[in-house]
């Protein structure tokens, strides 16, 4: 494996150990949460990541997470047959000609510029004549004269993506994204630039040459794309690259946001998948600290009548007050506020397992106090007392679900994977309550059969 020294700065975001991977209740604040995560999730968690990296949880986190790039060889990561079992050109065609793929499925980019979708969609003929539909010929003709092809979204659309995304997103606590770069021999899809989100880069198929040059801006957050400084990058890509080296089949590098990359296909075509890391930043914490301040009666005050506002000096004082009403209102901020804006971010941002409503709905009508269910896999969820006396509150992450006050203690063993059987199902009088509960639960796509 290949990494550049730590930089020594502080601050940065940590990654979960494996072994100590926790749900949000520990981000919440509210007394009554709860939520847990199987032994088996942590343990897809730990896999997913170990094909990644060629380090340890803990010494990744310590010395690579959000600070600098490692590269690791095929013949350093657990999967000596490298990534064609979760994505292979095979498959690319597939997508591309038989599965009437959409924009914004596919980007396509030559010479650096993203080629106007028009040239590549039309209609599907007769039943199918919606107009944004990849043409497999009008692909075939781009990529045959040297343009890369980027299928996105594929952690939405292709089963193996979708379970790494989601295991990933388990063992990091953060949501991730996959797409896939096509590029045809001796071609580069895009010029140097950075990325606001970290990624891991899978190399499937095909060498690809990548120079890795430090930030212009560390840390950029989303706002701040790479095209607003493209001087700094472009004068900071003709000097001495810190990684130069050539990605190989079943290779794979590391890259935190920020650091400027270029990658070139060699003599082969080349495949290969980046899977994003949309990490919540500091900076996050802000905003919402800011939405929140609009409760504050001080900071909602007007400025004096006739103030100009474009003066240094008259504003001066205006500008002083709000500082100190601000900072008298942080140091009162409640962080069970700020964590409940957060987690109406965050838990959007990953979806939990796929259900299948045919196969779900037939289980539903089959019930029987014999019956085993689980937890839907990845699935995020809090479990509170409402204001409603008898009541208790299943929050998701797209909507809640209120139920009698008796459910608790199925709820939360059955959530926490600690019973299967229905009859199991702790702290209600009969299995006719617990075919109840159990009904609505895998109605509401909360629980899956076992």
């Amino acid at each position: 494996m290949t990494y550049l020294d730590p930089p020594g700065s502080d601050g940065r975001p940590a990654v979960p150990s494996p072994a100590t991977v926790t749900g949000p209740e520990a981000a919440t604040g509210i007394e009554s949460a709860t939520t847990t995560v199987p032994e088996t999730t942590t343990a897809a968690g730990a896999a997913a990541l170990a094909r990644c990296v060629a380090v340890d949880p803990a010494k990744f986190a310590a010395d690579h997470w959000g600070r600098n790039p490692l590269l690791s060889r095929a013949a350093e990561l657990p999967n000596r047959n490298g990534f064609t079992d979760l994505f292979s050109p095979a498959d690319a065609d597939e997508l591309l000609s038989r599965r009437g793929l959409r924009t914004p499925f596919l980007r396509v980019a030559k010479d650096g510029e993203l080629v106007p979708a028009a040239r590549y969609t039309g209609g599907g003929g007769a039943g199918a004549e919606i107009g944004d539909q990849v043409l497999d010929e009008r692909v075939l003709q781009l990529y045959a004269d040297g343009a890369t092809l980027v299928l996105q979204g594929l952690h939405r659309i292709w089963p193996a993506l979708v379970d790494l995304a989601r295991d990933l997103s388990a063992v990091l606590a953060q949501p991730a994204q996959v797409n896939a770069y096509l590029t045809p021999a001796g071609s580069q899809g895009f010029a140097t630039h950075y990325d606001t989100h970290d990624v891991f880069v899978l190399q499937v198929d095909g060498r690809k040459h990548w120079r890795i040059h430090p930030p212009v801006l560390p840390d950029p957050l989303e706002r701040q794309p790479w095209g607003g400084r493209a001087d700094e990058v472009s004068a900071t890509a003709e000097g001495r690259p810190a990684l130069d080296v050539v990605l190989a089949p079943g290779d794979a590098l590391y890259l935190p946001r920020g650091w400027l990359h270029s990658a070139k296909a060699q003599q082969a075509s080349s495949l290969h998948l980046t899977v994003g890391i949309r990490a919540l930043t500091r900076y996050a914490l802000v905003e919402e600290l800011l939405a929140l301040a609009a409760e504050e009666p001080r900071l909602r005050s007007g400025l004096p009548l006739g103030v100009d506002v474009t003066d240094s000096d008259a504003i001066e004082p205006e500008l002083t007050e709000t500082v100190e009403a601000l900072r008298d209102w942080l140091l009162r901020a409640d962080p069970a506020a700020v964590a409940a804006r957060l987690r109406d971010r965050a838990w959007p941002a990953s979806r939990p397992a796929p259900i299948r409503p045919l196969a779900q709905a037939a289980a539903l009508a089959a019930l029987t106090p014999d019956s085993r269910v689980a937890p839907r896999v990845g699935l995020r969820w809090q479990l509170t007392r409402t204001g409603d006396a008898g009541r208790v509150a299943l929050r998701l992450f797209d909507r809640t679900i209120t139920l009698p006050g008796t459910c608790e203690p199925a709820l939360r063993a059955v959530l926490a994977g600690e019973v299967t059987r229905v009859s199991d199902l702790p702290g209600l009088d009969d299995d006719a309550d617990r075919l109840v509960l159990t009904r609505r639960l895998l109605k509401e796509a909360v629980l899956t059969p076992a």
